[in-house]
């Protein structure tokens, strides 16, 4: 099974390397990836999938939620797809 996370996140410096890195580290496969500008944000939509059976995509989102240039994670539009 799949979550698809979505995230608001700065347009800094290296934002998406520590963001793709921390999903990755915390081990889960990034099945999709999408990418919106908003100006000086941008919007990004991560389908996740983890690794084994223990992983939770909701410790996974409070993770990325304290990540540097996140400024907000969208909790409620946590979606889960059949695999």
């Amino acid at each position: 099974m799949s979550d698809t996370i979505h995230i608001h996140i700065d347009r800094a410096d290296g934002s998406l390397q520590r963001l793709i890195g921390l999903v990755e580290r915390r081990g889960f496969h990034i099945d999709g990836f999408s990418l919106t500008d908003e100006g000086d944000m941008r919007r990004a939509a991560i389908t996740v999938r983890g690794r084994d059976a223990g992983r939770c995509t909701q410790i996974l989102g409070r993770q990325i939620d304290r990540l540097i240039g996140v400024s907000r994670i969208e909790p409620a539009v946590i979606q889960s797809e059949a695999a």
